[in-house]
């Protein structure tokens, strides 16, 4: 089995991640072959016979349910709700998976899956959307990151779990169904209806910013993603040598652990990348870079947001404590804990807490997140720009009689067309007009993304103050 911290690519279920290596051991069995000559081997039995107790007790009430409740009842039914209630007393990440939602967990982390494309979570007891995926049905359908969902198909999803939400929403390929929709600044409750479709994630997508500047997307954390991005950035340093990075895990909601290491390993010349202790504090596993980074020469931006979570986390955590990047935008989500997934001898799973994930510097990132280096807030760029006034400030050209520079005598020399003939012409309306149909990926970008826009500033300012102090390349 394989690890992942994640807050999982799959379409309906939040934070589902791949299974890992697991002793699992009994403490009853431990308790019987044990020695009780001391006492805290008294104190085991003592609690072993208190399970046994409870588990008399637990063995009665499904007999007399059985036997005297008015209608006849399924056993199954009745264990797996024993089970649901168990777990629903730890963490919203410990679950049930019955038989066909463990199947298709087996299958999503590869990419591609067919669903709505969300992240969702249990918050304050609301199911709630961490994030769309990227061109998924939902994202395309307008669900936006924090809405609250409060009822799928007019069924109420109050006080169910991550599961149990996830099976409401299941559905055939090419079904719809309807979300409504509790969103912040809007006064009433809205109905999203959303057909699924099938769901390739594409994990990384890139944008040539120019003059050696790149930008990389990564949406989320799946088997191929630390595979694509280096086959991203080699593609384009054959171009032109990289001489910056802006590193985008907005709205990340995580994925394969393995694959946040691998990703950090790019970056990172050598020490650890990620530590995960469980409930044995001395126990404690520690991933380390392998020393083969390939891209630790020129600076790295990487924004994240409230709704960068686990896998993002863990990337942003390891490149901030090394000092190789340099951490823009809003706090992260702080998903910091490690699941293990189970397979039982009936085709279920049990999705199960077994540890908290540390940075490099040991620092515990459940529930406080990544805090940024610089923190930018989401604006409008497009309102925000317009809202600017700008005023014509005098320079010495402005001036009646100013000298002439060799570039104003070069103009001077040419045919200048009046306002009037400027105007009747039109010409250049149309240039105008077509400029901005032909948009490339770049002006896009930083033409609507205030917080790109700033990362991309950042990195050029960055190369021109190392190289005006001497100093290297990774700001410390």
């Amino acid at each position: 089995m394989n690890r992942a911290a994640n807050a999982s690519v799959s379409m309906f279920k939040c934070f589902l991640i791949a299974a890992t290596s697991l002793v699992l051991w009994s403490p009853l069995l431990h308790a019987a072959d044990s020695a009780v000559t001391d006492k805290s081997t008294d104190k085991t039995t003592d609690k072993a016979g208190d399970k046994y107790a409870e588990l008399q007790n637990f063995a009665k009430v499904l007999n007399l349910v059985q036997q005297y409740y008015v209608e006849e009842v399924d056993s199954k039914k009745l264990i797996n709700g024993a089970i649901k209630g168990m777990l629903h007393e730890l963490d919203p990440h410990t679950n049930y998976l019955p038989t066909e939602i463990f199947k298709d967990f087996e299958s999503e982390t590869s990419g591609e899956f067919s669903g709505l494309g969300i992240e969702i979570s249990v918050q304050n007891s609301v199911l709630t959307i961490i994030s769309p995926i990227e061109d998924t049905p939902a994202f395309e359908a307008g669900i936006k990151p924090g809405d609250k969902v409060i009822a799928v198909d007019g069924k109420s999803t109050k006080n169910l779990s991550l599961v149990e939400a996830s099976s409401l929403m299941r559905g055939k390929l090419g079904a719809k169904t309807t979300l409504t929709i509790v969103r912040e600044g809007k006064d009433e409750p809205m109905d999203i209806t959303i057909t699924r479709g099938s769901v390739k994630v594409k994990s990384v997508k890139p944008i040539d910013l120019e003059d050696g500047y790149y930008y990389v997307k990564i949406t989320s954390f799946t088997e191929n993603t630390a595979r694509d991005l280096e086959r991203a950035l080699e593609t384009q340093n054959k171009k032109v040598p990289l001489r910056g990075l802006v590193m985008d895990l907005r709205r990340n909601p995580g994925g394969l652990l393995d694959q946040a290491i691998k990703v950090s390993d790019l970056f990172i010349k050598e020490g650890p990348i990620v530590s995960t202790i469980g409930r044995d504090m001395k126990n404690k596993e520690v991933s380390f870079a392998t020393k083969r980074s390939k891209y630790e020469n020129f600076p790295i931006v990487v924004l994240m947001n409230e709704y960068s979570a686990s896998a993002s986390e863990i990337v942003s955590g390891a490149l901030q404590d090394h000092h190789r990047a340099v951490i823009m935008g809003q706090r992260s989500f702080g998903k910091g804990s490690v699941q293990s997934v189970i397979k039982l001898g009936d085709g279920s799973g049990l999705k199960l807490t077994v540890a908290r994930y540390f940075t490099p510097s040991g620092r515990s990132i459940q529930s406080e997140g990544i805090t940024p280096d610089i923190e930018v807030e989401d604006v409008d760029f497009e309102a925000f720009t317009k809202s600017v006034v700008r005023t014509k400030s005098q320079r010495e050209k402005d001036i009646s009689g100013h000298l002439l520079s060799e570039k104003e005598k070069k103009k001077a020399d040419s045919r200048i067309l009046s306002a009037k003939e400027a105007n009747q012409t039109a010409w250049w309306k149309d240039v105008v007009a077509k400029k901005d149909e032909a948009k490339n990926p770049k002006e896009k970008l930083i033409t609507s993304d205030y917080q790109a826009y700033q990362a991309y500033n950042f990195l050029k300012a960055w190369k021109i103050l190392s190289q005006t102090s001497n100093s290297t390349a990774v700001i410390k």
